[in-house]
């Protein structure tokens, strides 16, 4: 009896992230960006088996993610000690991307000439990305990078017959705290190489103002958000009429403003906002009362702060 081979046959898809260079764009989304919300590991899944469908001229339910992988550097236990809730925030995250099926891969953070560095990552990712696609045998390997060194992985992903896509944000801002304009960018060279190069900044931007559903579920919902500690409890919600009194140890402090610890991602402070208090006296871990408002961004921030009990 003859064989029939299916008309659109399944496509097996890896999935390997740049652990810093994905965070660095979630922050830029929950921070700075007027949307106020994380990426979602598994809504990016979800659009990556879209655009692979597309490109590949089959339906999403035949694109499988058999593997993704993040690779970043990580402080040691030590250092990350000394940084306020650093164990707390590695676990979560650990636990989200443990709940997405995402395979770890981290390196220790090296202390070098006094700057805390990522060494190796990139190299550990090129590796483990080929050797998985040699088993694996990808069809296609979805790249979440900015970096020109990832150049000779896509070509050897390409001489073993995989096609890779890449996920990579062009985007600039002013900092409102600095005044510098801050700018983030992908490598041309790796542009050009990739079989299907996605500039996601502008894909975003486009489905937002469409409202397209595979965008929105790329990024995580606020009222879905955990309170620190309680991973099952929604995060409170504000607008600027909120006339609330709340209380929170500061997280960090640098010049003329800082953060204070807060579901779900901490609250911004400037130093024209404290009440009976200089700025110079203010120390991490010092308990803080506050009202919370959004300013002009839409970025939520810290107001008519004094210090707890007083």
């Amino acid at each position: 009896m003859a064989s029939h081979s299916s008309p659109n046959p399944a496509v097996k898809v890896g999935v390997f992230y740049d652990g810093s260079y994905f965070t660095h764009v979630s922050n830029y989304y929950n921070y700075v960006h007027h949307h106020r919300r994380r990426l979602h590991i598994g809504g990016v899944h979800e659009f990556i088996k879209q655009m692979v469908a597309e490109r590949e001229g089959t339906r999403p339910s035949l694109c499988h993610i058999v593997d993704s992988h993040f690779f970043r550097g990580r402080f040691v236990a030590k250092d990350a000690n000394e940084k306020a809730n650093q164990l707390y925030y590695d676990r979560v995250f650990d636990d989200v991307l443990m709940y997405n099926g995402v395979q770890t891969h981290y390196l220790p953070v090296k202390d070098l000439m006094g700057r805390k560095r990522e060494k190796g990552i990139d190299v550990l990712m090129a590796l483990e990305t080929f050797e998985l696609c040699m088993y694996k045998r990808f069809d296609v390997v979805a790249l979440i990078a900015s970096d020109g060194d990832h150049v000779p992985l896509v070509r050897k992903l390409h001489g073993l017959g995989c096609k890779t896509m890449l996920l990579g944000w062009d985007y600039e801002y002013t900092d409102e705290a600095t005044g510098e304009v801050q700018t983030t960018k992908t490598s041309t060279d790796l542009w050009n190489a990739v079989s299907y190069p996605l500039e996601m900044a502008e894909l975003v931007d486009a489905g937002l103002r469409e409202d397209d559903e595979v965008i929105r579920d790329m990024f995580v919902l606020k009222e879905s958000m955990p309170r620190e500690g309680d991973p099952d409890r929604p995060a409170p919600t504000f607008d600027q009429s909120d006339e609330e009194r709340y209380t929170g140890e500061v997280m960090s402090l640098h010049n003329g403003y800082g953060f204070i610890r807060f579901p779900d991602n901490n609250v911004f402070f400037l130093h024209d906002d404290l009440e009976g208090i200089e700025f110079s006296e203010l120390s991490v871990g010092m308990m803080l009362e506050f009202n919370v408002a959004f300013n002009s961004r839409g970025q939520r921030v810290a107001k008519k702060i004094r210090v707890a009990g007083e």
